[in-house]
């Protein structure tokens, strides 16, 4: 970083603040802000392109959340830890009737988001979702899988909790971090 000097113009050195600001923004301090400024722009966060997984196979689902006449499980095998600090997974949701629902999904402890990416269909193949955003997770609302994963198992407040060998550990072990 060179050393700038600053010299106020001669109509305003009677104005001592606007000189003042002037100098500021011309100085190695003022050039220092506008970098840090830069790189926080830079490191904005960014969607890792998508791989769907496999469909699930019952020997690798691990219940963990019961609803009333709704199960939930999770597909081990397709349980990943981006480098997008995004954890992507397979849910397998059963009624009390049998009828299951699959979905691909993804959820991101710094900012408290879901995101839908697909449905499963019975022939193992997927439908890609026409939803392409984050939603926040809500422990309000009747559909507490998502909150019972961040919390009990995916994230420790806004960071991840592991990465994806321990979460499937404690999801196998039925070893929640906490309870809410």
């Amino acid at each position: 970083m060179q050393t700038m000097y600053f010299q106020c113009p001669r109509g305003i050195k009677n104005r001592l603040l606007p000189c003042l600001l002037l100098a500021i923004l011309g100085s190695p301090m003022g050039v220092l802000a506008q970098e840090l400024d830069e790189d926080t722009n830079e490191k904005e966060w960014k969607e890792i392109s998508l791989q769907i997984p496999l469909a699930p196979k019952a020997e690798n689902l691990v219940a963990f959340y019961q609803s009333g006449n709704q199960s939930f499980a999770l597909d081990t095998k397709s349980l990943s830890v981006g480098k997008d600090g995004t954890i992507r997974y397979t849910l397998v949701s059963t009624s009390s009737t049998g009828a299951k629902n699959i979905s691909y999904e993804g959820l991101r402890c710094e900012t408290g988001e879901k995101k839908l990416y697909a449905f499963g269909r019975a022939d193992g193949t997927w439908s890609r979702s026409r939803r392409n955003q984050w939603d926040a997770i809500s422990s309000t609302d009747f559909n507490k899988q998502h909150i019972t994963l961040a919390l009990e198992y995916f994230c420790e407040g806004k960071t991840i909790a592991g990465k994806a060998e321990q979460i499937v550990g404690r999801m196998a072990r039925n070893q929640p971090m906490k309870s809410y």
